[in-house]
């Protein structure tokens, strides 16, 4: 068998549906919804509150499970696996960024960045290299010592972002990464993302409410009433690096 591209796909959900029950009343969160997203990729998904995005992406994150249809992660149906290996693919495969970082707050930058690998069989000896690694990665190695009250709210979420590469993902999973942080920095933390898409190959799905952040990827998924209802190949993405350096503003994601 021939190698596949790396274009080839990563994602797959067939007829995807999630039903709530909220006292008697059932809440239909996504209603067969389907499609595909390729390896090396940059998504967007949009929508207003209640469109079943966060929905959609909690099931591709592992973290919840279909009412009825198929996902396909790398060619394995999730929906076919137990608990355990449920906690094990999202280690291994995917990497997680939100909103509100999610740092611990009495705990060192690095040390963040390290605390996937308490749920990891992967070597741990190195660990701490690892963790200066994904830090220099995101312009931080300066910052390992640094808690999380001693930086900035874009500093913080550059946290998160090496603490998502700790495990070396797939895929990341961003749920709203610049929500909390002003204009200039929200590009900053696009740049990353760009960079690690590009040069590294990673798979980026950003949920966003955002138009002008949406316009940083590739390709953006509209949801509305729990439906997929556009898929739009973005021609020319923003470039952020561009835009920083067009603006004075070094963007630190070497």
């Amino acid at each position: 068998m021939s190698d596949e591209p790396r274009t080839s796909e990563l994602i797959r959900v067939e007829d995807l549906t999630k039903t709530y029950l909220l006292g008697e009343v059932e809440v239909s969160a996504l209603r067969g919804v389907s499609t595909t997203i390729n390896r090396g990729s940059f998504v967007a998904i949009m929508g207003p509150s209640g469109s079943g995005k966060s929905t959609f992406m909690n099931i591709l994150g592992c973290l919840d499970r279909p009412t009825s249809g198929s996902y396909y992660l790398d060619g394995t149906s999730v929906g076919e696996l137990d608990r355990d290996e449920l906690a094990e693919i999202r280690n291994k495969k995917i990497g997680f960024v939100f909103q509100q970082f999610n740092l611990l707050a009495r705990t060192s930058a690095i040390k963040n960045v390290q605390l996937p690998l308490l749920y990891s069989d992967r070597d741990a000896e190195n660990a701490e290299e690892r963790a200066m690694r994904a830090l220099s990665i995101v312009g931080l190695a300066d910052r390992a010592g640094h808690r999380p009250s001693q930086l900035s709210g874009g500093q913080q979420q550059r946290v998160a972002i090496a603490r998502s590469l700790i495990n070396d993902p797939q895929i990341i999973l961003a749920d709203e990464p610049t929500g909390a942080l002003d204009s200039r920095t929200s590009v900053e933390i696009m740049a990353i993302f760009q960079r690690l898409n590009r040069e590294q190959g990673i798979t980026v799905v950003v949920v966003t409410h955002e138009p002008d952040i949406s316009a940083f990827a590739q390709r953006i998924l509209r949801f509305r009433d729990g439906l997929l209802v556009d898929d739009e190949r973005v021609k020319i993405p923003r470039e952020a690096t561009r835009e920083l350096t067009a603006a004075g503003v070094e963007a630190s994601v070497s």
